[in-house]
């Protein structure tokens, strides 16, 4: 296999947008080239990652590469729920290093914002086993990490005051993230005195609906000395899924799908000791128990620590491993396609010391992206290194 770098990468505005799904699109891919210091024409393969569930566009991977000037290029369209952004890097990641092609575009974008709250929640609540949990229970997404929180709490001993801290500090980094959905400090008696929307969990538990996009060039090694581009490496891949009818899994208190994805990604980058030797991490925190769960699941801590390791202030700035430094799908915003991919804008920003009030002591130059599908059905970890 060849090796591949990351040379461009571009991030939209998440939030409630008000422009089409190309346009939305198009701000993170003229971000990326742009990064890059590449055309359009250069690149060989367009990769598209929408969920498209909540928007008008039922086959979006077509005008998407229309609109950014990707006619030719593909497209491929991918889907893997919440972890479609990493499924597009995959997809595009394997293309090079297999000698296919040598520069490509993997492109995460969703409109999230089209449908109704109850409209979202019901649409997602099938994204695991339809037939059998959100037909006969009405189970949603909210209520499926409610059962992780609940059974955590119950074996290990986790608090909602642990769960409070996650948010607080997600909302902290995002209000220095112009990008960021959230862009206001939160304290943890206002998190424990929202409302519950799904028992342990309450409204500031719960990352918000998002519009958003990012988009990430990936090059060949050969690619990147002939145009003198500077690289981020992808030094690691790993990946795993899980049953989709929960009543399946072992338990409920991590996701056995990370555990295997990350072991997978570490074995391939040589890591050992990730606390030793990663400066930084993307985690999945769809809502705080998912980050709680998310530390022990990556070693982290050991299992049943997480919530202590937040409230020692271990995954914060000065701790053993910042994580989510631009705020996390909490704060900064979960548009379910671009997600992945802007957990791979981060650490590269942050890889390349650009990430201004937000970056991170670099000791290493390696970070962590881990990006979760569904309630653990999908997982996908990265490591990058410069």
């Amino acid at each position: 296999m060849r090796k591949v770098g990351v040379v461009g990468v571009g991030c939209s505005k998440f939030g409630n947008r008000e422009v089409t799904l190309q346009e939305l699109a198009f701000e993170a891919v003229y971000e990326a080239l742009n990064d890059a210091g590449l055309t359009q024409e250069e690149i060989e393969l367009s990769v598209v990652g929408c969920v498209g569930t909540r928007t008008y566009e039922f086959m979006p991977a077509v005008p998407v590469n229309e609109y950014c000037g990707f006619v030719g290029k593909g497209p491929i369209r991918v889907e893997a729920a919440c972890a479609t952004g990493s499924a597009a890097i995959y997809t595009a990641y394997t293309s090079i290093a297999s000698g296919i092609v040598d520069l490509a575009i993997a492109i995460g974008v969703e409109k999230m914002t089209e449908v109704d709250t109850a409209t979202s929640n019901a649409v997602g609540g099938r994204a695991g086993n339809y037939l059998w949990e959100f037909h006969q229970y009405g189970t949603t997404f909210p209520a499926y990490y409610a059962m992780h929180a609940s059974a955590h709490m119950a074996k290990f001993g986790t608090t909602e005051e642990q769960m409070a801290l996650v948010a607080v500090k997600a909302h902290r980094n995002a209000a220095k993230n112009p990008k960021a959905h959230f862009q206001k400090e939160v304290t943890v008696e206002t998190v424990l005195k929202s409302r519950y929307i799904a028992y342990p969990l309450k409204l500031f538990d719960c990352s918000p609906i998002s519009d958003g996009s990012a988009a990430a060039i990936l090059a060949s090694e050969e690619k990147i000395r002939e145009l003198n581009l500077d690289a981020v490496w992808i030094e690691g891949v790993g990946y795993s899924s899980d049953t989709s009818n929960m009543t399946r899994r072992e338990n409920f208190v991590g996701l056995k799908a990370s555990v295997q994805a990350s072991r997978m990604a570490y074995k391939m980058a040589k890591i050992e000791d990730p606390i030793k030797q990663l400066d930084i991490a993307t985690v999945h925190d769809c809502f705080t128990i998912a980050e709680i769960m998310a530390y022990e699941d990556l070693g982290f801590c050991r299992k049943g620590e997480g919530g202590k390791f937040a409230e020692r202030g271990e995954s914060d700035f000065g701790g053993k491993i910042p994580v989510n430094t631009f705020g996390g799908l909490k704060a900064k915003g979960h548009p379910l396609a671009a997600t992945g991919i802007a957990m791979i804008y981060e650490v590269t920003k942050q890889l390349r010391e650009e990430a201004g009030a937000l970056q991170v002591d670099l000791k290493n130059y390696r970070g962590l992206t881990h990006n979760v599908g569904g309630t653990g059905h999908f997982a996908w970890v990265f490591i990058l290194k410069r």
